[in-house]
């Protein structure tokens, strides 16, 4: 796998952080998504959380049209649609609306997860009864759906997606244990690991779906892409407080606290257990920071562990001018195609 022209692409998850609204934080996500076009980045993807105070994106594809509206050439997408929250019908007229408005720019990132915990699962889809094999039969609607067609006799023969366009989104399966990496290559989608989630055994999953990879109608060859929290700065003392609040958001997740908005002095003094400790040396491997030549160093060599040309950035910051210009950094670490920019902070 050639990873000397590695791509950058973004995952956001509109973090609410400390001191202001979920209003601003999905005005920032919208901000990012115009400055990452303007940097050259392949394609901007948001993702679906409920019930959490901490992350403001819990509706991709009502967000995903405002940010087709507001950006030009960046490919746009749902990193991802959590689908036991969804009928297959509804997710196929969403995203066929979103081709509709945005041909060819349109990305359908799928997970088998809720994106909550199960309480609010369940009130999200009091039908769902998290199956594997729900899952499946979704995957094989929604390529129905797209394609307008149904098996005679079958309820799908007689329901079209409205809008009927000429277009399909580009379909990709989210992993973070290398099982819908298995689902990706019996359905010919793209792979996207979740390294942010699991730092671990993502190579062979990736490796796994290209030795199983079957050509769809839609998609010929394998696609593959690794998602990873990368936080890029000058600023050495950045660098460190930013990792201690990432080891702090982690430690406050795995133990059932929840996740609210936190600042570096509100965590500085925090001690750990040794217990603590060894989960915060895990997680680690879920991160990756430097100043911009070791991010570069390091996220190629993560593109070739994974044998992939493509590396999603997932990128919390204290302030939001930091996260901008983690991305410009990486931007230029790696030659990106940089366009007219101005600047979006206001």
């Amino acid at each position: 796998m050639d990873t000397k022209n590695i791509r950058l692409s973004v995952l956001d998850q509109s973090p609410v952080r400390k001191g202001v609204t979920a209003e601003q934080a999905v005005k920032e996500t919208a901000e990012l998504a115009k400055y990452t076009d303007q940097l050259g980045y392949t394609r901007f993807w948001i993702s679906e959380h409920h019930n959490t105070g901490s992350l403001a994106g819990s509706t991709p594809e009502v967000l995903l049209a405002y940010l087709g509206s507001q950006t030009k050439n960046i490919r746009i997408g749902s990193g991802g649609v959590m689908m036991p929250n969804h009928s297959a019908l509804k997710v196929a007229e969403n995203f066929r609306m979103l081709e509709a408005l945005f041909p060819g720019r349109v990305d359908l990132g799928m997970g088998r997860a809720p994106g909550t915990d199960r309480l609010t699962a369940a009130m999200l889809n009091p039908s769902n009864q998290f199956r594997e094999q729900d899952f499946i039969e979704q995957l094989y609607d929604l390529i129905n759906y797209f394609h307008d067609r149904g098996d005679p006799g079958t309820p799908l023969s007689k329901i079209r997606a409205i809008p009927q366009v000429q277009t399909v989104p580009d379909m990709w399966l989210l992993s973070s244990s290398g099982e819908s990496g298995l689902f990706a290559a019996h359905f010919g989608m793209g792979l996207s690991f979740a390294h942010f989630i699991n730092p671990i055994g993502g190579p062979a999953a990736v490796a796994m779906y290209r030795e199983r990879f079957k050509p769809s109608e839609d998609q010929a060859e394998p696609a593959a892409s690794v998602a990873i929290f990368v936080y890029c700065s000058e600023d050495e003392e950045s660098i460190r407080r930013h990792q201690a609040l990432m080891d702090f958001r982690f430690n406050q997740f795995e133990q059932g606290k929840g996740l609210s908005p936190v600042g570096y002095e509100d965590i500085k003094n925090v001690t750990y257990t040794v217990n603590e400790q060894e989960r915060i040396m895990h997680n680690r491997k879920r991160v990756i920071t430097g100043n911009p030549q070791e991010m570069k160093e390091k996220l190629t060599r993560l593109a070739y562990e994974y044998a992939v040309d493509e590396i999603i950035a997932v990128t919390i910051t204290e302030s939001f001018e930091d996260r901008l210009n983690s991305y410009k950094l990486l931007a230029e670490q790696f030659g990106l195609v940089i366009s007219d920019q101005r600047s979006v902070i206001s």
